[in-house]
């Protein structure tokens, strides 16, 4: 079973409001989740967050893989470190071989 940290949209229509939940990647984004760990609401000014810490470092150890968005969140809580984008360590791989083809 592969696990995701993610949002859970419970907002109003054009009022957003988001849980961090954990979920099973293969069920629906408003449904069925395992635990939930935090809120989001980016609708007030700044924008409110709320992140049971301790629940999130136990699911990231036990290899739950946050999407996009909640992962950004956990960047911004200092949860989760620094990483390079998938896309972007790939294209540097692939300019770097072609700079040392260049060179020799």
């Amino acid at each position: 079973m592969s696990v995701k940290i993610r949002l859970k949209r419970i907002g109003a229509t054009k009022r957003p409001f988001y849980r961090i939940v954990v979920a099973d990647s293969r069920a629906p984004r408003d449904g069925r989740f395992i635990e939930t760990l935090g809120y989001y609401n980016p609708c007030v000014e700044p924008c409110e967050l709320k992140l049971d810490a301790e629940r999130a470092k136990h699911w990231l150890s036990v290899g739950a893989q946050p999407t996009d968005t909640a992962g950004s969140l956990l960047k911004k809580e200092g949860l989760l470190a620094r990483s390079t984008p998938r896309a972007a360590s790939a294209k540097s791989v692939a300019s770097e071989k072609a700079a040392e083809t260049a060179a020799s």
